[in-house]
Parts: C-alpha cells; structure tokens; sequence
C-alpha cells in the first residue's frame, strides 16, 4: 500500500507541539496575523516536523485570506447584480443566520470569495425573492434544469436495463476526455534550467470502469502511475497520476502539460436484498473501519448519533442505508472552502449540518465505520453533459456484493419507483470518471512538498524545483465528450 494510511492534510494540522497547538487555535479563532507571528518565531530554531508545520501553518493561512476575499461591499454588489434591492441589512440578517459563509479575519468581516453560492443555497428568504425577480410564485419550485433531468432519466433506464438483463453493469458509455494544466509565467523562483513538474489525473481501471486507452500526452517522457490494486488495502496507485517533467529555459513563458484518453464506463446497478447480507468474508477490511485523523474522527456526537440512526438495526446494508436517508433529511448541499484549509471536514460537515460532495462523503464515510460497516472515499467527475464537474462519493462494502457506490450528495431522487428514489444508495450512473479509490494516498512519483489539495486529486498538482504552485498559480481545462454508446464488454 502506497501511503494510503497518510493524512489528508497539513501537519499543520495535526502535529502536537506547543506553538503550533496555539497557532492552531488562532487561526480557528480568526486571528491570522498574530498565528503568523508565532509560526514565523517558532520556525528560527525549527527542524523536521515542527520546522514543516511551522513552513506549512504559513501558507495554510495564506489560502485562507485567498478563500475569503470578499468584502461586505462586494458582496452586496454581486447579490445586487441578481436582487436589485437587496440591502446591507439583508445580508448581515442572512450572515447572522449563518446562510452566508464568512469569517471574522484579524478583526474584519471577509466573505468566501465564492458567495453568493451559498446564498442560493442555504438562504429561503434570498431564494423567494430570487423566485419573484425570475418571475415565478414564491412557493413554485423550479423545474430540473436541463442536465439534471436528462441524468434523472438515465437513471431511470439503468434501472430498466438492470431488470431486464439481470446485469449489474448496463448502459456503457465511451468517453474521450482531454484535460491541459498550464502554468503562468514567471513565477517566483523560476530561472532557467528550474524543473516543473505536474501531475494530471488519469482514470483507473476499476470494475464498471474500464478498456482505459491513453491517446496523446505533452510533453514526452511522462510517467503513468500503476492502476489501484484492489486486495484487501489498497495497493498500486489509488490516486492515479499522468506525470510530466518540464526544464525551462525561459521562465517568462507560460508552460503547458495535457494528456488525451478513452475509457468504457458502465453504470452499475447490482439487485440487492437486505435478506442476503452478510457479515464480512473476504480479505482485511479492518482499515475501513477505523479513524483517521484529522477528517476521520470517532468524537462522542458522532457515536451518539450513529447509535441513533441505525438502533435496533443490525443487517449492515440496513445500517447503511439508515444513515444514506438520515443525510437526505439532515445534511443540505453547499458549496466548500478549499479542503487543505479545513481541520477536519467530518466534523465540520456535522456541526453545520451541511457541506459539498466530499465532506458530505467523509461524514458519510465516517458514520459508517461506526457503526461497523467498512467504507472508503472514491472521486473524480461527474460527466454528464451539461453536469461536468469535479465530484466525490462514497463505497461501502456488504458481503456478498463486496463494494457498492454510495452518493450522499445526489441523495435520494424524486420518483415513485423505489429503485430510482434509492438508486444513490448501492449504484452509479455511467457518467464518471473515477481516478480515486482513498483520499490522502502519496502520488506517483512522490511529491514532498505540501500539496495543493491534500485530500483529493481531480484538478492536478504542480511545483517548480520542489516547490509546491498552488491553484491561484496555475489554471486547468477539461474537455469531456461522450464519443457514444458501447458494446458490453465480455
């Protein structure tokens, strides 16, 4: 197994050292100067471990003061560019009712620079008026947007598919994807002769995934990481890289990395039945059933409320589909900071009561293994058209199927077929792009410095003579088209 027992994140995070404790709590509390301070006077006589903290506490808060950008004037004028009308005064109500992501920085009010994502979102009042400006009834809910009807209807026809073949992989799906990283020029440190490495994501063969075909990659000489092997842990790469290395010779230009490929993807809709669930029979599961820290984390609340959810409940495809319904009725979606910035996203994602698709995902993850079901993290995109976009989601694994596909995010579907409603709970839709079976896992080739997403790896990562280029350094395209219908593989 390739690091896959790793953090996720910072060892800013993590490390247990008197400064770097106190730095922590600084920076939880917004007080991002004085954590600086600290850090910086810690690092003097710093080594190892507290010397990496120290270096990494600092960038942490650098990303911090990048998420949140906004100040309360500029998000009054972008809320305005939608509601005319709307008032500081609105605002401050929607921020104290928490429906407007903020944080108090070194004394001043910051907005997330992605707001009003949220607003949208988590805001009633703010989504009403929305409603009366677009010239609909208050109360009238919207219609499925285009993309998200037509990925309702796939689902629909898997399920059909299913019955009708008694298969659990139908409706496959060829996708050709070509995905470009370029990096800006000049960034600081380069010089002639510096060596930029990048890191693109590649699709794993993995079950319902497969027939993964490279096509083009630029520049020469990169290096594919090994497929995820799926024994027990996790061996070969379970996130799976294209990896590039570029010298430059001007550092005033702009530098750009791309790989092409194909693969087969099938939607994957097994028939189960509580009544043939069974207690685990098959290798060491015991890694999916423990913490690990900081995003994995067995607090009191958190046993207390699985203890809740799945009482009386001891079938463990029951338990689990306990906990799927208890995130529809209690865990609204919203937009999410960078992950690298966040403590612990099980924990913040509970206390909130809400969060994106991977911290829906690790609570998910988290509730499981409580109550005794082995669960891990897959992600990549979602590929449907008019729906691309990065995505995470959830395995769980119930003998005798072994491991089923779980999307708290998409959740339970408006349908009066049970199948359907509960399509998210045990299967997959066949737009994806899966590229990770664990979070956190050592890249391939090894990158040492501090990535850029700890956690996940669907954008890329970058650095220049071993320093990390963080997303505000660098920008990346992704082109994804279904080239058309595929034959069943035998």
């Amino acid at each position: 197994m390739q690091g896959c027992a790793t953090r996720g994140a910072s060892i800013f995070w993590t490390l247990h050292e008197p400064a770097v404790e106190r730095a922590r709590e600084l920076v939880n509390h917004g007080d991002l100067s004085e954590a600086e301070a600290l850090l910086a006077s810690a690092d003097r006589s710093s080594e190892g471990e507290l010397h990496q903290a120290c270096r990494e506490g600092r960038e942490i808060i650098r990303r911090i003061r990048l998420d949140y950008s906004l100040s309360p004037e500029d998000l009054l004028e972008r809320v305005r560019t939608t509601l005319p009308e709307v008032t500081a005064a609105d605002l401050e109500r929607w921020r104290r009712a928490g429906q407007a992501q903020h944080r108090m920085l070194d004394g001043r009010l910051w907005y997330w620079g992605r707001e009003p994502s949220n607003i949208w979102k988590l805001c009633d009042e703010a989504k009403r008026r929305q409603a009366v400006a677009e010239g609909r009834k208050p109360d009238e809910p919207a219609s499925r947007p285009a993309g998200e009807q037509a990925l309702f209807d796939h689902v629909q026809q898997v399920v059909n598919a299913a019955r009708r073949t008694g298969q659990a992989e139908v409706e496959p799906v060829r996708h050709r994807i070509r995905y470009k990283l370029t990096v800006a020029a000049n960034r600081p440190g380069a010089k002639p002769g510096s060596r930029v490495r990048c890191w693109l994501p590649f699709p794993q063969e993995y079950r319902q995934q497969r027939d993964v075909r490279l096509i083009e990659a630029s520049p020469p000489g990169y290096v594919v990481a090994p497929n995820a092997v799926d024994a027990g842990p996790l061996g070969g790469a379970p996130q799976r890289t294209a990896c590039f290395e570029h010298v430059l010779s001007d550092p005033g230009l702009p530098v750009t990395f791309s790989a092409a490929y194909e693969y087969v993807s099938f939607a994957y809709c097994p028939r189960l039945d509580d009544g043939k669930a069974g207690p685990h029979a098959r290798g060491d599961l015991s890694l999916y059933l423990q913490e690990r820290r900081p995003h994995i984390v067995f607090t009191p609340e958190l046993r207390s409320a699985v203890e809740q959810i799945v009482a009386g409940e001891a079938n463990p495809l029951a338990r689990a589909r306990r906990i799927f319904h208890w995130f529809d009725r209690n865990i609204r979606y919203a937009y999410e900071e960078e992950y690298s910035t966040i403590p612990g996203l099980a924990e913040k994602t509970f206390r909130l009561r809400r969060g994106d698709c991977g911290a829906q995902g690790m609570l998910f993850i988290t509730l499981c293994r409580l109550a005794g079901v082995p669960a891990r993290w897959q992600s990549g995109w979602a590929t449907f058209p008019g729906k691309w976009n990065m995505h995470d989601w959830a395995e769980v694994h119930v003998e005798p199927w072994g491991w089923l596909p779980v999307d708290v995010s998409y959740g339970l579907q408006r349908s009066d077929d049970p199948e359907v409603r509960e399509f998210y709970f045990g299967h997959l839709d066949a737009y994806r792009l899966i590229v990770n079976l664990d979070y956190g896992c050592e890249l391939h080739p090894p990158k040492h410095d501090l990535r850029s997403e700890p956690v996940d790896f669907q954008r890329g990562e970058v650095e220049i003579d071993g320093r990390n280029l963080y997303f505000d350094e660098w920008e990346y395209d992704c082109g994804i088209s279904i080239v058309g219908r595929s034959e069943r593989a035998n």
